[in-house]
């Protein structure tokens, strides 16, 4: 029980957030309400049952308590209170909802508005993130390596820009819309990727926001229909999740691409998503998510995992690369690499990265090393950097799967290569 609420909590809150900003404004305070309300209901719900319209509940209680804040300031405050009552709308605050309107979709309003352009692009990733995803702030601190109290301050920074800037909680035209474009894609992509692959907790799936994630992108392209990068991202997410079925085994350990059962795979998710991509590709100028979507179809495409046309997708990743190199690129251009040249080639690409203060420590570094020595035939390299790999990661399914590997090794099995 208490994990459907916790659940049902997570995939709320941003509607939530999203109808208190339109119906009041402010922002900052909209989202502190927001919180002191979602911890009532996680108080109340597990033992009182959930509600009937938990939406509902949560917007009525998150009202009260923006109500009282709001009560508690100054007289100029309230004057300002009370003029907001009586005109249809002022200089930063969303007039109340015709109730006879088409309804709007809040979430995409507030993701939108967190890329206001008064904030810098880090900062506006942090923002919906927090806003529009519901990540805690330590998941979006490990999703940006970066420590806590430093993504703290940013996100309470961010906050209090969006108020002084006197945004409206309403959809930017659509020259506006294309100039935040870049970074709406982003924060859907890092909200993706936390849902597919959970940076901490007991599952490696969180399932309420890949599909979130894939909803917004969808609305995203929509309003977007010529952008190839959004036709591109939609793809890369549905290509991806089509094989969420097949990750994990029934008692939830992870089970590696290339030992999936592929006919768990979501075929129609993938015909979708090669649809995208090809088009996109052959009409729009090429960009980092078309790419990084190539790559994920050939891999879906392969019938088997000996199938995997590895010199294609290293030749996409080279091209990756020189059209947006970060360091997770570049460990994914290692693997690609060993599988055509051999481990030794993609282990000298890992080196570069030893110095790179974003990955260092990251334990997927550690991993990928540890599978390319298992490759080279080195057991107890692999064995060390599985170990590490398995100290530094905080999703306990990887944990688990590394030190499986680990131990594997310590009686000199290897896998099929």
């Amino acid at each position: 029980m208490i994990t459907t609420v916790e659940s049902l909590l997570r995939e709320q809150a941003p509607h939530v957030l999203g109808a208190l900003v339109r119906r009041y404004g402010h922002f900052d305070l909209a989202e502190d309400a927001v919180q002191e309300a979602l911890v009532a209901a996680s108080v109340q719900w597990p033992d009182d049952g959930v509600p009937a319209n938990p939406r509902g509940w949560l917007i009525t209680v998150a009202s009260r308590r923006l109500t009282d804040q709001l009560r508690s300031e100054s007289a100029r405050r309230r004057r300002e209170e009370a003029a907001f009552a009586q005109e249809p709308a002022t200089p930063g605050v969303a007039a109340p909802p015709d109730e006879h309107a088409p309804a709007a979709d809040d979430t995409l309003t507030l993701l939108f508005l967190c890329c206001h352009p008064v904030l810098s692009p880090t900062s506006q990733i942090a923002l919906t993130l927090r806003a529009v995803g519901g990540l805690t702030t330590a998941e979006i601190a490990r999703a940006f390596l970066v420590p806590e109290p430093t993504m703290a301050q940013r996100i309470s920074r961010a906050k209090q820009r969006i108020k002084s800037s006197g945004a409206r909680f309403e959809m930017p035209c659509a020259h506006e819309r294309h100039e935040r474009e870049a970074a709406v894609l982003h924060v859907l992509y890092l909200i993706f990727n936390e849902g597919y692959t959970a940076t901490s907790g007991e599952q490696l799936h969180r399932n309420e926001l890949t599909t979130e994630a894939i909803r917004l992108t969808r609305e995203v392209r929509r309003q977007l229909p010529d952008d190839g990068e959004a036709a591109g991202l939609l793809a890369l997410m549905l290509l991806t999740d089509a094989r969420r079925a097949a990750r994990t085994t029934a008692d939830g350990a992870l089970v590696p691409l290339a030992e999936q059962d592929r006919s768990r795979w979501n075929r129609a998710y993938i015909a979708e998503g090669v649809a995208l991509v090809t088009e996109a590709l052959g009409t729009r100028a090429v960009g980092p998510y078309q790419l990084q979507a190539a790559i994920a179809a050939v891999h879906d495409e392969a019938e088997h995992a000996d199938d995997t046309d590895w010199p294609q997708i290293l030749a996409l990743y080279q091209l990756l690369e020189r059209l947006a190199p970060n360091p997770m690129v570049t460990l994914n251009h290692a693997v690609a690499a060993a599988m055509v040249h051999g481990p030794h080639n993609g282990l000298a690409m890992l080196a570069a990265l030893d110095d790179d203060t974003r990955l260092a420590e990251h334990h997927r570094l550690d991993a990928v090393r540890g599978h390319l020595w298992e490759m080279a035939g080195d057991l107890d390299a692999a064995k060390s950097a599985y170990q590490r790999a398995a100290r530094r990661t905080t999703s306990m399914p990887e944990r688990d799967y590394l030190e499986s590997r680990a131990r594997r090794l310590n009686h000199g099995i290897q896998p099929d290569p």
